[in-house]
């Protein structure tokens, strides 16, 4: 009887800790963040270089692994669509892009931004356009940190729930653990 009742007290004590993670915590998995960045496939830019490549890139299909590839990274994919007009004349290429960024919350506008956003993988479909597309890449890099730092790839809402209201009133942070990012409320 012994051994059952501390057996039902462990049982009720880590239940209890389980709820506590609430109080002291909020979680946004990695299905939350990838829902809010399909508000992100409206990336649109023209970039290129003068005179000889210009091209029109829009961004679509954006997909997080949080913390599974490296540590406290995120690593997204997606893919982009491609109209090029060059001195041969209009072509189109699909590309299919790996990006790692820094995860970080700004406290005061509630938001997790990607940070330090860098492209680690582009493959170009058809496979003829794969030249052209890395003289691009560097520009289109660019362009997606400057994109990335600047808009939140999860916001904080007060109208959503009261723990995401807490989160964003008493946060401590942000910790990158394998499919969550974590917002602790102590340090």
């Amino acid at each position: 009887m012994n051994n059952l009742m501390r057996g039902a007290m462990a049982l009720m004590l880590a239940l209890s800790l389980a709820g506590c993670n609430k109080l002291t915590q909020y979680s946004v998995s990695e299905q939350e963040v990838n829902q809010a960045l399909q508000k992100h496939n409206n990336y649109e830019k023209q970039i290129g270089v003068a005179g000889l490549v210009d091209a029109h890139i829009v961004l679509t299909d954006l997909n997080s692994k949080i913390g599974r590839e490296e540590a406290d990274k995120v690593t997204l994919t997606g893919k982009a669509t491609v109209d090029i007009s060059s001195l041969f004349g209009p072509q189109h290429a699909e590309m299919l892009l790996t990006m790692k960024a820094q995860p970080v919350f700004d406290k005061e506008k509630g938001a997790i931004f990607l940070k330090d956003m860098q492209l680690t993988d582009v493959q170009a479909q058809p496979a003829k356009m794969q030249g052209v597309l890395n003289t691009l890449t560097p520009y289109l890099n660019q362009s997606l940190k400057e994109y990335f730092n600047q808009k939140p790839a999860y916001l904080l809402s007060t109208d959503r729930s009261k723990a995401e209201s807490m989160a964003k009133r008493f946060a401590k942070g942000l910790v990158v653990k394998p499919g969550e990012l974590v917002i602790p409320f102590t340090d």
